[in-house]
């Protein structure tokens, strides 16, 4: 079966293109490009590129798998409605991971932090043991982040390595899209259904509704 994977919960814009079966993938591609500013603009090109690589095309998919976050509001939202959109458009599953999970599979074994920038002098973060999640996701600043980790990985991490104050792996900075495959590798072989892609914001966006209707003065 062919997958892609997709995540838009960092700067960066990934999209991953792989087989699956038998227990195993293999992995076909991955485009990444990294802005923060351009989600919705990059998206689309980059999927269209990784299908392309491969001499693919979208009717060839028989599943989606999405970076769940957390993640800026914005960004996040782009890749979701994205993975929505085209499951429901060409019939097939999407499935939900966190991608935090992504970097800490990526990151290998012992104990991993993994800090992704949150902005607002912030970073959503979570700890892994041999790739496993532990504790998280959670948001918090840098101080307040609780190091119980050998090194650490994630563009949050080398952000802000002189506040974490243990070993940095700055080769594992963005979410692989391959791995997001790898992490639903189960319920894709299982036949799964796909369900409700649900954003991991942790917060609240910047932007929110009027709570009361502001009085005009006569």
């Amino acid at each position: 079966m062919l997958v892609l994977g997709l995540d838009t919960a960092t700067p960066a814009v990934t999209a991953a293109l792989a087989e699956v079966g038998g227990g195993g993938l293999r992995g076909l591609g991955e485009r990444r490009v990294v802005d923060p500013r351009a989600h919705g603009e990059l998206l689309a090109p980059q999927i269209q590129r990784v299908l392309a690589d491969a001499g693919k095309a979208p009717r060839d998919l028989g599943a989606i798998v999405a970076g769940l976050g957390p993640g800026p509001f914005t960004g996040l939202r782009v890749g979701l409605a994205t993975a929505a959109a085209m499951g429901q458009a060409l019939g097939i599953p999407a499935y939900g991971i966190c991608t935090l999970d992504a970097l800490g599979r990526a990151a290998g074994p012992g104990r991993v932090l993994v800090a992704t920038d949150a902005r607002r002098r912030e970073v959503y973060f979570a700890t892994y043991q041999d790739g496993v999640r532990v504790t998280g996701p959670e948001v918090a600043k840098p101080a307040d982040v609780p190091v119980d980790a050998e090194r650490a990985v994630g563009e949050g991490a080398v952000k802000y390595s002189d506040i974490f104050k243990i070993p940095i792996d700055d080769r594992v900075l963005y979410p692989s899209g391959e791995a997001l495959i790898a992490l639903a590798l189960g319920e894709i072989e299982a036949g799964a259904e796909g369900g409700v892609l649900t954003p991991l914001y942790l917060r609240r966006p910047d932007a929110v509704a009027a709570t009361e209707r502001k009085h005009v003065l006569q």
